[in-house]
């Protein structure tokens, strides 16, 4: 490589002397790139002083560094499918992760959970607060027939609240059974009322009307339809407790007595 940069210089000084041009060229080395330097390993062990190689011994006590005061703690291993309560989801165990009064942390008022709002409900189904939860008719989803909810059953019902379906929510007297009193249910309060229905417990149900805040004409309620009737009571919207009769199911007399026949033949079959 170097002969050949040599001779490469010295035509090009006698080309340039020909032409009668008097030049000078500077000759230059030709260098190979160096490798850089391999890092290597240390051995740490060479590094260690006396007294840390005595602490990395075992203590008199017999436990090691990675053991006792001061110690890293240990991750426990991934933990997968149901705790050993029988929740789907360990942080939904209320054993696992409940607070002290029996509740999911994330859900509770008194511990201040994350999952509760300004106006003391869950956020995610709060109106006010806009959840995510609340459809465009302003009920839960879930809930909502004309959205096709989830809760929703074949029958129109709420599937935990129906007795066809066999839900949940039926206790053995055939009632929902947080509102049975035989039950001892958690929606009946001292006074043998449905505590959201009371006014002596200041029910959340209750209007400043001292009515139903669902049957409150003046506070609009949900429940009075468009001829200023219960809509359940209306014959011209096809409420439910009217009858096939035109009078209402639990006052008509007809469908009393086929009620009666029906259980009478219903016991004959059983004996």
């Amino acid at each position: 490589m170097k002969a050949r940069a040599e001779f490469a210089m010295t035509d090009a000084r006698e080309e340039a002397q020909r032409l009668g041009f008097d030049v000078e060229i500077i000759p230059f080395e030709f260098t190979t790139p160096s490798k850089p330097p391999v890092k290597r390993p240390r051995d740490l062990s060479d590094d260690l002083s006396p007294k840390s190689r005595a602490a990395d011994d075992d203590g008199e006590d017999g436990t090691k560094p990675s053991e006792g005061k001061g110690a890293k703690r240990k991750r426990a291993p991934p933990t997968k499918g149901p705790c050993e309560h029988g929740a789907k989801k360990r942080s939904a165990c209320k054993v696992c992760s409940g607070c002290p009064h029996g509740r999911l942390r994330t859900r509770c008022k008194e511990c201040g959970g994350a999952s509760i709002c300004e106006h003391g409900r869950l956020r995610a189904t709060c109106k006010e607060c806009g959840g995510p939860a609340i459809c465009e008719h302003g009920r839960e989803r879930r809930r909502c027939k004309e959205c096709g909810g989830s809760g929703i059953c074949e029958h129109g019902r709420q599937r935990s609240q129906c007795k066809e379906c066999g839900g949940s929510g039926i206790c053995e007297h055939g009632r929902v059974r947080s509102k049975c009193k035989e039950c001892g249910g958690a929606s009946i309060c001292e006074h043998g009322r449905i505590r959201s229905h009371c006014k002596e417990c200041g029910g959340a149900s209750i209007c400043e009307h001292g009515r139903r805040r669902s049957e409150c004409k003046e506070c609009g309620g949900a429940s009075i339809c468009e001829h200023g009737r219960i809509r359940s009571h209306c014959k011209e919207c096809g409420g439910s407790q009217i009858c096939e009769h035109g009078r209402r199911r639990n006052m008509c007399k007809e469908c009393k007595a086929s009620k009666e026949r029906g259980d009478k033949n219903a016991s004959s079959k059983h004996t």
